[in-house]
């Protein structure tokens, strides 16, 4: 019999950095490296700069959560996000992203972690998320864009192509060769 209490979303409010909740557990998610950030922060950019252009959507940088309520599944904390919600000003956003970027870092590597970012796919469509995308910046492949309508096949995008996340952010694009951090 276990008498280990379930962790709910209130704990999580409470937790300092990055985490998830799933099957009622807290999940802490590492810091990551200065490659994969960058990437990140250039998605996030290109995704705010969008935002404001066209009026609508909000851009979402790493470390925001968004509440879900799937039965193994409370929360999400990807790199970088679309959401078309209403803003919950100080709390986390209610729903999942339409759109969601998980950059990979070093530890994301390995069978296990393949099988983890696979079911983690699942449940962001089963929130409502259309399109995820597993960012690799370590392989030729270097965008696996996931669809909801589209599983389990990835469109691929490389180096010197333009990348997209239709259909959850219509009209936006940007080029992969920007994801690098240039050398100075």
């Amino acid at each position: 019999m276990s008498t280990q209490v379930k962790a709910t979303i209130e704990d999580l409010y409470k937790v300092p950095g990055k985490a998830e909740l799933v099957n009622g557990e807290i999940v802490h998610i590492s810091p990551t490296g200065a490659a994969p950030n960058y990437a990140a922060g250039i998605i996030f950019a290109s995704l705010l700069q969008f935002s404001q252009r066209q009026g609508f959507g909000r851009a979402v940088s790493d470390n925001a959560a968004f509440r879900v309520r799937l039965p193994h599944r409370e929360s999400f904390s990807p790199d970088a996000a679309f959401f078309l919600g209403r803003s919950p000003g100080m709390k986390f956003f209610e729903g999942a992203p339409v759109f969601a970027v998980e950059v990979r870092s070093e530890g994301d590597y390995g069978t296990a972690m393949e099988r983890a970012m696979a079911m983690k796919r699942t449940d962001y469509f089963a929130a409502g998320t259309l399109v995820v995308w597993d960012v690799d910046l370590l392989a030729e492949d270097i965008i696996k864009s996931y669809q909801a309508a589209a599983l389990p096949e990835p469109t691929i995008f490389r180096r010197g192509e333009i990348a997209h996340a239709e259909p959850a952010v219509s009209g936006w694009s940007i080029a992969v060769n920007d994801l690098f951090e240039p050398e100075y």
